[in-house]
């Protein structure tokens, strides 16, 4: 038997492939980049963006807690650490003065569900996407979901809070990131500023086996 190595791919689908890379941000360097990376954020990176349409974008920064933080022309992308588990009452413990009585309300609800080893790769629609007479719930929900945008856990928006300074937030030219979750205890009222972002789900990946 030949020790010869046959590839089944043709030169068509790679060079298909390529075009996928190429227009998901994934230039012939950035490739090369994470060919010589020894570690894998660069592939899961890929992969999330190749798999969902996304374009890599721009790296803007990355926040005190490790999160690298893209810039994707009308929206921001960033993936979250995994979910542990926290109760809604130890997170109103843990985000102490940083959390509002609405929020409280809704950690409070029965309807609240945490999860656990749950990572989320989170798309922040900017708020200057929509003219300020369009900035409500419905029409924002609308454009999410063309984009095959999910809404995440109600604890996403604990975990950015607890990821995230309201500095960083800043630096992303916004006032505050609203989580877009399902609606919990009449939470679901329209958000009306041009300086707010608002939080889907892109994909979900459990780190538990």
């Amino acid at each position: 038997m030949s020790g010869k190595r046959v590839c089944d791919i043709s030169c068509e689908a790679m060079h298909e492939f390529a075009l996928v890379l190429d227009k998901a941000g994934f230039n012939a360097d950035l490739v090369q980049a994470i060919i010589n990376s020894k570690g894998n954020k660069h592939a899961k990176a890929m992969y999330i963006a190749v798999t969902n349409g996304l374009t890599v974008g721009k790296l803007l920064f990355t926040t005190q807690t490790g999160i690298a933080v893209y810039d994707c022309g009308d929206y921001f992308r960033f993936t979250l650490p995994a979910t542990d588990g926290t109760t809604g009452e130890d997170w109103i413990k843990r985000l102490g003065s940083n959390i509002g009585d609405c929020a409280k309300q809704v950690l409070r609800s029965p309807d609240f569900k945490p999860t656990s080893g749950v990572m989320t790769e989170v798309a922040v629609l900017k708020g200057m996407l929509f003219e300020d007479n369009d900035r409500v719930t419905k029409k924002i929900r609308a454009e999410a979901d063309k984009r095959k945008l999910s809404k995440p856990n109600a604890e996403l928006a604990c975990l950015i809070c607890d990821n995230f300074t309201n500095e960083e937030i800043g630096a992303m030219g916004l006032w505050y990131i609203v989580a877009m979750h399902k609606p919990i205890n009449d939470s679901d009222g329209d958000p009306r500023y041009r300086g707010s972002g608002f939080a889907f789900a892109v994909s979900q990946v459990s780190s538990q086996h």
